[in-house]
């Protein structure tokens, strides 16, 4: 699932324009090439990993790895994508749900604000969204805690307490921090979801 969600997300940049590659993500700072960039960055070994920490001094290892590939070109970042569709070394982790679950959030962080909406296939968001909910790593895990996530769109249920409903993209979204989504969600579990994000 993670191959074809980076097949999928090649695809993708393959066809943008160089303005597209420098437009802003919905990561904080981040454009479009930068996205790509941190999606690659986890292919790598887990002393790599605690050497970035040390250079990010316990900071934004995230940004670190970025950084490692600014100088790219964006033909290089979408070369070394299309090299590396099978995530490699961290990026297995889980199984490779941890590069399904980066990526396909990511790949949307990349579509939204570019007007390029797609339906993620059934199966990957199923999983995704498990995942999401459960790493204790990731904001989904505290954001979506205490409320119940029911998509209108996906047989896929997870927890208890005020309800969110809507597109289950749009809840995947919400609870991994992109408070844009929120407003395409409805239920009294959306006001709890904002308030933690504030």
């Amino acid at each position: 699932m993670a191959t074809a969600e980076r097949t999928d997300f090649a695809d993708l940049l393959a066809d943008l324009t160089p303005e597209e590659w420098e437009a802003a993500s919905l990561c904080e700072g981040w454009r479009v090439r930068d996205v790509v960039a941190h999606v690659m960055s986890f292919d790598v070994t887990l002393l790599t990993m605690f050497r970035r920490a040390v250079r990010a001094r316990f900071g934004d290892v995230n940004q670190v790895g970025v950084d490692e590939l600014g100088s790219l070109s964006t033909d290089e970042l979408l070369d070394r994508l299309r090299a590396r569709l099978r995530p490699r070394l961290l990026a297995t982790t889980f199984g490779g749900r941890l590069a399904l679950l980066d990526v396909t959030v990511h790949h949307q962080d990349v579509r939204r604000p570019l007007g390029r909406p797609r339906q993620i296939p059934g199966d990957r968001l199923r999983v995704v969204l498990a995942d999401a909910v459960r790493s204790p790593e990731l904001p989904g895990w505290r954001l979506g805690w205490g409320v119940r996530l029911v998509p209108t769109d996906l047989d896929w249920r997870h927890g208890r307490g005020p309800e969110i409903t809507g597109p289950a993209e749009s809840i995947l979204m919400g609870i991994t921090g992109r408070a844009s989504a929120l407003g395409e969600l409805d239920g009294p579990g959306v006001a709890v979801v904002a308030g933690r994000l504030r």
